[in-house]
């Protein structure tokens, strides 16, 4: 071998000065400093009480534009939000509409069905019976107009 690398001419002149000095021993229990723990801070009571607040020229000016701004996100999210709620509002009253046409055509079947029953001819036949009446003769019968589709009229 021509040459060595430099780091084994290292490794080996240190080998040549001996072995490295031993740490002083220390308590294996005791916990190692803290850093910073040479600082000590020590509080003052400030009193200010006495101070005045001095006006501010800008705070109104940027208190009125956050009011604003507030006002435009507002009108804004319910602009947005008045389409579905008119929608929602819209169903609910369309529900509300065909539960009463349910229950108008309930109510109107009812009626025809009492319609039905009250000038059934089995019921008529029975009311005339209580009542005593009979069925006209063919010569109790006048006809006022004898085409049918007109209209009576008096003859002056």
């Amino acid at each position: 071998m021509a040459t060595l690398p430099a780091f084994l001419r290292r490794t080996e002149s240190g080998a040549a000065r001996g072995p490295e000095p031993v740490r002083p021993g220390r308590d294996e229990f005791q916990l190692r400093p803290l850093p910073h723990d040479h600082v000590y801070f020590y509080s003052k009571k400030i009193d200010n009480s006495r101070l005045e607040r001095e006006a501010d020229p800008k705070s109104g000016r940027k208190c009125w534009s956050a009011v604003g701004a507030a006002c435009a996100a507002l009108i804004l999210l319910g602009g947005l939000m008045a389409p579905p709620l008119a929608n929602t509002i819209a169903g609910y009253k369309l529900e509300s509409l065909r539960a009463d046409e349910r229950r108008l055509l309930d109510e109107k079947r009812a009626a025809e069905l009492q319609e039905a029953q009250l000038l059934s001819p089995e019921r008529l036949e029975q009311i005339a019976r209580d009542r005593n009446l009979v069925v006209p003769g063919p010569g109790q019968v006048v006809r006022l107009n004898p085409s049918d589709d007109a209209v009576a009229m008096v003859k002056q």
